[in-house]
Formats: structure tokens, sequence, C-alpha cells
């Protein structure tokens, strides 16, 4: 689901007002987020109508891309799991048996049983799965190449760190965040 961003967002003298009002807000915090939210909304928004004229969703394409390392990298293991495939995208299982549901309903992944533990399934791509993949993915990194090519080399590498310092405090509040289940409102 998209985010509702504004297209323009609060200049930064505006923060600085409601600053005034409200002493917890961070002029400079909240320009940031607001521009992560917005980049980030119309990146996942344009990869998503890129993907959409293959009539695949983005997170069909997680899981394609994802099995598809899983095949190169770890062969000849067995195939993921539908709750090892659920953890690696940081979905619930029930979310991942509804895109497994519709992939294979596509004939673009095979569910089968665990030959190690019959009580878990595994997936695995199609040879189908992996043609749609071939065609997707020239594409696909044409698409990203183009997005970043405004920024040179380092500019990228600077950028991942930063992101990636943003990630790990989003983990840290999350695991620091009781459950929906914990707070007031839920009582």
């Amino acid at each position: 689901m998209p985010l509702v961003i504004p297209k323009e967002l609060p200049r930064y003298e505006t923060l600085k007002e409601a600053a005034r009002e409200y002493p917890d807000l961070d002029p400079s915090a909240v320009e940031a987020y607001l521009h992560v939210l917005r980049t980030g909304d119309l990146v996942a928004r344009l990869a998503e109508t890129g993907l959409a004229r293959h009539n695949i969703s983005q997170g069909g394409f997680g899981i394609l891309t994802t099995l598809l390392r899983s095949e190169k990298l770890e062969a000849p293991a067995t195939p993921p799991t539908l709750s090892a495939l659920a953890e690696r995208l940081g979905v619930t299982p029930a979310t991942m048996t509804g895109l497994v549901d519709t992939l294979e309903g596509d004939g673009l992944v095979l569910r089968g049983a665990d030959p190690h533990d019959r009580r878990k399934v595994i997936v695995s791509l199609s040879q189908k799965g992996r043609d749609l993949l071939t065609r997707v993915l020239p594409g696909h990194f044409r698409f990203i190449s183009a997005l970043l090519r405004p920024l040179d080399r380092a500019e990228r590498g600077e950028l991942v760190e930063l992101l990636r310092k943003i990630v790990a405090q989003a983990d840290e509040l999350s695991a620091a965040q009781p459950a929906a289940t914990d707070s007031p409102e839920a009582r």
C-alpha cells in the first residue's frame, strides 16, 4: 500500500516554527525522515509499475529472486521452507503463504514436502519462474542503474552506510516496542 506523503514537503523553516509548539520535534530529523519516506515510496511505486508489466507483484518478485539466490548460492541444499522464506523477507507466515499461493497458481514456483522433515513445506522455482526472471531482471537492473545514476560510486556507498544506520536504529526501536497486544488501547 503506497504511503500518503505530500509531494511538497514542509520547508525547514516551517519545521523550525512547529518545533516551538512541539519541543520534541527536531526539525532536521523530521526533514530527513520525510525525505526517506517520500523517496522510498516513490521508488517502490516505480518498481511496482515496472514489475506489473510482467504481471508480478513486488512481493512475488522478492520471493522469486530470493529463491533464485538460494539456488545459486546454496545449491545443492534443500530449497527453503515457507517459514524460512517468511523470515528472510520479513513477512508473516500467513502473508508468505498467500504470496506463494499466487505464485504457485501462476506456475512460477513449486511447493512440496521437505525430504528431511515431511511436516515442513519447501518452495522452489519452476522453469516458468526462472524464465520470467530471465526476462525481468535485465530491465529491473537497468531501472536501478538509471535511478541511481545521479550518484557516483562513493556517494552510493555513503548512502548505503547511512541507510544501514537507520535500519539498525529502526531494528533497535522495534525490539524495544511492546507488541500491539501489550498497548493500553488493545485491552
